[in-house]
Parts: structure tokens; sequence; C-alpha cells
């Protein structure tokens, strides 16, 4: 096999994709039904050379491919996966490490230490915090959250690592009720439930407030683990972390930030009064593959207290190398042993973008979010109903009709736009209405862009409002 020629024909389908960025559709181009039917065919009996393996996984699977990568992608808050970030991943997965200890890949472990340091520092953290470098943030809430039910236990006298949750002090976990779906799924893979939760009422933008907290805190005793955000999903909006945190560390409870885009709010000097307090916490949540642009497969579970992580997460076996003072292995932090290097992405996103590089991103998608939903609000019928405080515009259609029809139009204008390809913008339920959802997380995602893609919405607005008045 020419490894040579194999690689580099890769880079190039790779190259092609993102250069027809551009001119293609913001959605696939073959459904999932056709995609199932391109894909399906007998075992294969015989070998086939691997060029041709290489050709055939191309024309099968980019035409059922979504254009996540494209400037006006904004169904859901995921970033561009930086061609630098996706360079530095396609040589991760030439190198082929397993990252789970120091001893045998001291690189892996060295980037993800350096990388661990450069993001408390970006996110305004505590020096002191261990960082577990995760799949995504579903799996950072999982890490941080592990690390608290095993330290509040710990406290009460209970061991839960050794000894399980049978019989263990109950723990009253508080949540607001606009939390993310997957921190109720998480308390479930715990063992603490997705519904046997205190859930604290929100404002109208989503937040916990501070006297709805302390209303909740009053009647806990025991053992407590309380869940804010940063960067309410559909609205952006940020809990009271000043005045929550200080109430609930009073009662020794831990305080964990789910923080998987809002929490980079920290890196921007003018959007970092959104997140005032946040550094109180005792675990932090967070992505890479949304405001940093990794590729896929990078998240990060911080945590204040580096000996209640580990504790909730190191895999001992006598086959292992042994912990050595003062040397990092990365599979102490996080729930696999074996895995990817995923440090070298992040080590290389934050090396090319740099401090400036990454506040100006921040603001870059927060200021083109703002630009989009600024024609949409003066628009006769269209309501940006939540405040423009980061990334997050959630749309209604309809505002001055009947609310059942409001929800019809919001839905139509949602399946036109879908099908254009122009933009990709989702749907969502807030408040018992239908909404449109606008997340911008891109790093090509310009005031140009942003001007693209209100032109396009107010466009099917219109036609859209047009065709159910006649109807």
């Amino acid at each position: 096999m020419d490894t040579r020629k194999l690689f580099m024909d890769a880079a190039r389908h790779a190259a092609h994709f993102r250069q027809a960025t551009g001119n293609r559709a913001h959605h696939p181009l073959r459904d999932y039904a056709a995609s199932v039917a391109e894909f399906s065919e007998d075992l294969p009996e015989k070998p086939l050379p691997a060029p041709d393996v290489l050709e055939h996984l191309v024309e099968t699977a980019e035409p059922g491919l979504h254009l996540m990568t494209g400037p006006r992608f904004m169904g859901w808050v995921i970033g561009g996966s930086h061609p630098v970030g996706v360079a530095a991943d396609f040589l991760t997965s030439a190198w082929g490490q397993n990252a789970g200890n120091h001893i045998a890949t001291p690189s892996a472990a060295a980037a993800e230490k350096v990388s661990a340091g450069w993001l408390l520092e970006l996110l305004h953290l505590p020096s002191e915090c261990s960082v577990g470098f995760v799949t995504g943030a579903t799996v950072a809430n999982f890490t941080c959250l592990a690390a608290a039910r095993g330290q509040v236990l710990r406290a009460a006298g209970w061991d839960a690592d050794a000894d399980g949750l049978f019989g263990a002090p109950p723990i009253t976990v508080l949540i607001g009720d606009d939390a993310h779906t997957t921190v109720f799924s998480v308390l479930q893979f715990l063992g603490l439930g997705h519904d046997r939760v205190v859930r604290m009422r929100t404002d109208d933008q989503g937040s916990v407030t501070k006297s709805a907290f302390s209303e909740a805190i009053a009647a806990v005793a025991g053992p407590c683990i309380v869940i804010l955000q940063a960067g309410q999903i559909n609205t952006g909006a940020f809990d009271d972390f000043a005045g929550i945190i200080p109430m609930a560390k009073s009662r020794k409870a831990w305080v964990h930030v789910d923080g998987a885009f809002g929490l980079w709010a920290q890196a921007s000097s003018r959007r970092r009064h959104l997140s005032f307090g946040v550094e109180q916490a005792d675990s932090w949540a967070t992505d890479g593959h949304k405001w940093l642009q990794t590729p896929y497969d990078s998240g990060y579970a911080i945590v204040r207290n580096e000996i209640a992580h580990r504790q909730a997460m190191t895999i001992a076996a006598s086959y292992l190398p042994l912990a050595v003072e003062g040397e990092r292995d990365p599979s102490h932090y996080v729930p696999e042993l074996s895995r990817r290097a995923r440090g070298f992405a992040t080590w290389a996103m934050i090396k090319h973008l740099g401090r400036e590089g990454i506040q100006a991103l921040v603001d870059g998608a927060c200021d083109a979010a703002v630009a989009i939903a600024a024609p949409l609000a003066v628009e006769p019928g269209i309501a940006v109903i939540n405040d423009m405080v980061l990334n997050q515009a959630i749309v209604r259609f309809g505002d001055d009709l009947a609310a059942e029809r409001g929800d019809i139009l919001t839905s139509q204008i949602i399946a036109a736009l879908q099908r254009d390809g122009t933009i990709f913008v989702g749907g969502a339920t807030w408040r018992g209405r239908q909404v449109m959802r606008i997340s911008v997380c891109n790093y090509q995602t310009d005031c140009h862009q942003a001007s693209i893609v209100s032109d396009a919405i107010l466009r099917t607005y219109r036609d859209e409002r047009t065709s159910l008045s006649r109807n």
C-alpha cells in the first residue's frame, strides 16, 4: 500500500469538501433512507484496494453530509471545525497514540497539561483546577458531577466509590427548570435520577434567580449538589452566579456549572460581566468543538478539587504505570482508559488563535447574532423574544396572530428555510410556543454572512405570510 498517496488523497478530498462550502446548500443532498440504500451491500468477501475504498467512501458519504462547517449553519450551537484544528486532528489519527498515560505517550500528556493551563487562564478559572479532556459537554458534566457525588458523600461519611449508593445518605440536587436536557441524562447515568431533583423556577430568559435559589436551598438538609448554567441553550442567559454561589457554599453544597458554550464569555472582556462570579463554583463543563472550533470529540471537565476529580475517574491496574507525584496521566481525569489524544487539536487552536483571536471569535459571533436579530425585530409580525446577550436568538413569527396560527407559521418558515438551504436554522418549543432558534458559533460567520441570514429569513417570512393569508 502506498501510504503517502493514500493520505494525500484523503487530504485532497477533505480540502475539496471545505472549498466547496460557499457554493453548497446548507442541508444534506441525500436523506437518511437514500443514504442507507447507498451504503447497503452484502458483506464484502474479498479485499478491496485502499484507494478504491477511499473513493467509494467519498462518493457514498458526501451527498448525505450536512454543511455543519458552513458559515450559515445555525441550527445548533456547534463550531465550524477550524482547518488548523482539523489538520492537528489528522495528525492525531495518523500518529495513532493511545493517550491513557504519560509513560506510553509523553507528548500527548504534555499537550494536555499545557493546554489545560491555557484553558484555565483563558476562562479566568482558578489555576489549581484539574482538567479532563473528554468527548464533549455531556461527558464533561458527567465527569464533574461524578466528582461532586463522591465528594459530598465523603463529607457525609460515606465512600460511594467503594460502597456504591445503596444505603448512602440522600443527595439533594438543585437544578434550574431550563437546564439542558443532557444534564438530566447525566444525573440518570450517575444514579441520582433525572426526576429525583428539586427544579428551581426560572425567569423569562431561563435564568435561576437569587430569590428562587434562596427558596430552594432553605429546604435542603444533608449532602447537596447545585447545578447552574452559563448560556441557556435557547436564550443564551446566565444564572446569577454572584448571588447564588455564596449562598450554596454557606450550606456546604457543591456548585457545578454547565457552560457548554456560555463559559466562553469568560474569554471576552466585552462579555465577561455575564458570567460574573462563575469562578467561585466547584466544577465547570464546556466544549472545545463549540467556540474554540476544534473538531468533534473535544470537551473539558474542569474541577477545582483535583483529588475529588481523580478519585472519581482514576482506573488502576497492575499493568498500568503507577502515578508519580507531579506527573499527569490523562486517564486519571476522564471515564476512558483508551482514547485518542484530544489535547493536540486544543493545543493547536489556542496556539493559532491566541488570547486575542479567541476573544475576537467570541465577540464576532455575538455581534453577528445581534446583526441577524436587529432587522427581524423591527419587521411587523416578527418577535425576537430573548435578550440578545450572547450568540443566541429565538424568534417567533406571526406574533400578531392567534397563538396556534403563529405556531403553524413559525414551523412553516423553519421548514421552508431548511428546504431552501441558503441557511440552516432549527426549531424549539419555548414557554409552550414554537420558535426558531438561531445559534451563531462559526468562525466564518461575520456581519456579511449575518446579512445573508437575515435577508433569507425575511424573504421566507414574507412569502409564507402571504401564503398563509391566502389560505
